[in-house]
């Protein structure tokens, strides 16, 4: 079952789009400001994003861009309001996969979805994820650091898995627990320094940087 993220911060349109959406099977996540949206699309946990650029926070110019600096290649599908021929190219050029215009049909929408659904699902499958001599095979779910096998647990193997795909990018706690446990973040909970440790240990301490106050980040 795919899962959409849809930003929009009319509440109105949010919601026509969500239940649309999950009508025709797709399981949808709503967020209504551009700080939302930049922090959910990095936790890889979605198939496509449906983004509005007029939003409170980062605008959708900024979070496209910044998604793509990080190297998210999640299909993103603007749906705006703005209908310049300026805007239209910055947009596609800024990373975006498609551009609509508001108002909208949703029978239009949804056969976008489905194309670019399709078109991504046809993209090469990456079965080895990797960051100089650090590598992590997707299909034996097993890393190898400086030429060393390494074991992984169920956890260990989702968080290296997350941090080799976004290398160099710091990750906040909250991020990471909900991608790798999925739920809320508890400001009292160490779980994830217990598993960055174990990280740490079989793979090299050296690889894993803390970012007081934030989180960790992949050297790279």
């Amino acid at each position: 079952m795919n899962r959409i993220l849809i930003v929009e911060d009319e509440e109105r349109i949010a919601s026509f789009v969500q239940k649309g959406l999950r009508s025709n099977g797709f399981t949808t996540t709503v967020v209504g400001d551009g700080d939302a949206a930049h922090e959910y699309a990095l936790t890889g946990s979605f198939d496509l994003v449906v983004l509005d650029i007029g939003l409170p926070g980062r605008d959708g110019f900024t979070v496209l861009r910044e998604l793509r600096e990080a190297r998210v290649t999640v299909p993103v599908i603007v749906l705006t309001a703005r209908d310049s021929v300026r805007d239209t190219v910055a947009g596609l050029e800024g990373g975006a996969d498609d551009w609509m215009t508001k108002p909208f049909r949703f029978e239009e929408l949804l056969a976008r979805v489905r194309l670019r659904l399709r078109t991504a699902a046809r993209a090469p499958e990456v079965t080895v994820l990797r960051s100089g001599s650090l590598t992590l095979d997707l299909r034996t779910r097993r890393a190898r650091a400086d030429e060393r096998t390494v074991d992984l647990t169920a956890r260990e193997f989702v968080l290296l898995e997350l941090f080799l795909r976004h290398p160099g990018q710091v990750l906040s706690r909250e991020q990471i627990l909900s991608h790798v446990w999925g739920y809320d973040f508890d400001p009292g909970s160490n779980t994830v320094d217990v598993y960055v440790r174990a990280l740490r240990k079989k793979l090299g301490a050296e690889r894993f940087e803390t970012v007081r106050g934030v989180g960790y980040r992949l050297s790279t």
